[in-house]
Formats: structure tokens, C-alpha cells, sequence
């Protein structure tokens, strides 16, 4: 059987959130895709580029024949700084100023695939973090599949889709501050029969607020919603630690009628 040819292979744009606890697993995904027969363009912000440059070297990231880095900006402000960004402003920016840059990128490789001399295939899906909904409007655009990872536990996921179902309960935002302090986080929540002593103490900090619009929680409704758009879901977990979580309640709530929900590890068993 002849090899396959560079202009053959499926092309996948792999866009992780520019956080490195959201890159490292994208990457690992990347790399198995690349494996597997796939021609990759790994897309990284601006910033998050340089810094892998400072770190890494100038010739760290020129990528191999079929595997190449690409950069968008982010929509923040220019800085020179080799630190985290502010998560809220950067979750804020990206939901608003990614999506064009983004397509602008996809346009150009396709340009790029039909040249005569080219040996890079036309993007044929997205893989995206799930935080970084708005490739789903791009991949509505190009008419092309979109496939999410989702870089925390599946429970995490399972966890993150209940924030809008905690606010129909009153449950948050807090009443006051006193609330952080006062016994009311040891609330139990009940989400599954596997997961019965979940409490609101459990959750992320950035619930403990009394702001009922508050950025970063209508951020993750947006997210989670737009979620159920994919064509798959890409779990960074075990099969033998959350197979029930994976196999049937995400299913059971409809987040994902009609698509394939498979983990991290199952990939690169394949």
C-alpha cells in the first residue's frame, strides 16, 4: 500500500485556550492526531508564542513538514511580560475579538492548500478547547466538522454544565459576602447518583460571587452551551475512573445526542 500523500491528509486546526493546564493537553491531542495520518496546525496567541520562543529557543517551534505552529492575537493589549495572564479579561477577550483573526487564518490556509505547489491540505475540521467557543461559528463558517476537548475530568465538565441549573435554584450568586464564611458552601448539591456529596465549597472560587452577571459565569454558561454544537467531545480523563460519567450521563442530558464522547487516553489507543 503506497504512502499518503500530504494534499490526502485529513487537516485539523487544533486551537487550545492560551492557558498552559489547556495547551499541554491540546498538544498531546495534536501530536496523536499527527500520528495517526493527520496534517496539524497548532494555533497559539501571539503572546503565548513569544513566550514559548523565550523559553524554548527561536527555532523550538518550527514545527515539522506536516505539523506547524500558527498564532492569532488574543485582543488584549501588547505586553512583554512571561507570566499568566488575567483569566477573566483573557476569557473576556477571546469570546469577542478571537473569531475573526481566527477565520482570517483558516482563509489563508486554504489559500495556501490550493496553490499548485503546495503540499498542505485544505482544512478539513477544528479541534478546539471548549472554552474557545467561538470556533464553533468558524466551523459553521467553513462548513466544516468541530470537535472540542475538554482538558479537565469529566465530572469537571459534568460540573461546569450545572451552573446555569445552580442559578434557577438560587443557589448563586450569594445573597452576601458573610455566605463564604458562614456554613452555607457545605450545601450539598446532588447532580448524579455517582456524585452525592458535592458541595458548593467543591466548586470553583470565581462562584462565590453576588454579582449575578458576573463575566466569568455567564462566560462558562456560553461555553457550555455552545458546546452541545460539536460533532464530538474529546475528554482529557480514564475510561476506568469516569466510563459511567462519559457513557451515559452526558448523553442522558443531552449534551451530546448523536455524537461520539471518547477520552484522551482511548485516542492514543487506537
Amino acid at each position: 500500500m503506497g504512502s499518503v500523500s500530504h494534499t490526502e491528509k485529513p487537516h485539523a486546526v487544533c486551537i487550545p485556550y492560551p492557558a498552559q493546564g489547556h495547551i499541554t493537553p491540546m498538544l498531546m491531542l495534536a501530536k496523536l492526531l499527527h500520528h495517526k495520518g493527520f496534517y496539524i496546525t497548532f494555533v497559539n496567541t501571539d503572546y503565548n508564542h513569544r513566550r514559548l520562543l523565550k523559553s524554548r529557543g527561536p527555532n523550538s517551534l518550527d514545527g515539522l513538514q506536516d505539523f506547524k505552529f500558527r498564532t492569532i492575537p488574543d485582543g488584549l493589549p501588547y505586553s512583554d511580560a512571561n507570566c499568566t495572564q488575567d483569566i477573566p479579561a483573557l476569557c473576556e477577550s477571546t469570546s469577542k475579538n478571537c473569531l475573526a483573526p481566527f477565520c482570517e487564518l483558516i482563509s489563508q490556509l486554504n489559500s495556501m492548500a490550493a496553490s499548485p505547489s503546495s503540499n498542505m491540505p485544505p482544512v478539513s475540521c477544528i479541534v478546539s478547547d471548549a472554552i474557545m467557543f467561538f470556533s464553533v461559528m468558524a466551523a459553521n463558517e467553513f462548513k466544516i466538522p468541530y470537535a472540542f476537548i475538554w482538558t479537565a475530568s469529566a465530572c469537571g465538565y459534568l460540573g461546569y454544565f450545572q451552573y446555569e441549573h445552580l442559578i434557577k435554584k438560587g443557589l448563586i450568586p450569594l445573597k452576601d459576602m458573610s455566605q463564604v464564611t458562614d456554613g452555607y458552601l457545605e450545601t450539598t448539591i446532588r447532580w448524579t447518583q455517582e456524585m452525592t456529596s458535592i458541595r458548593l465549597r467543591d466548586l470553583p472560587t470565581f462562584l462565590r460571587t453576588t454579582v449575578r452577571d458576573d463575566n466569568t459565569i455567564i462566560f462558562v454558561i456560553q461555553a457550555m452551551e455552545r458546546s452541545r454544537e460539536a460533532s464530538a467531545i474529546i475528554l482529557n480523563t480514564v475510561d476506568a475512573i469516569e466510563g459511567d460519567v462519559q457513557n451515559d450521563h452526558l448523553i442522558d442530558w443531552g449534551m451530546c445526542e448523536a455524537k461520539r464522547v471518547v477520552s484522551l487516553l482511548f485516542l492514543g489507543q487506537c
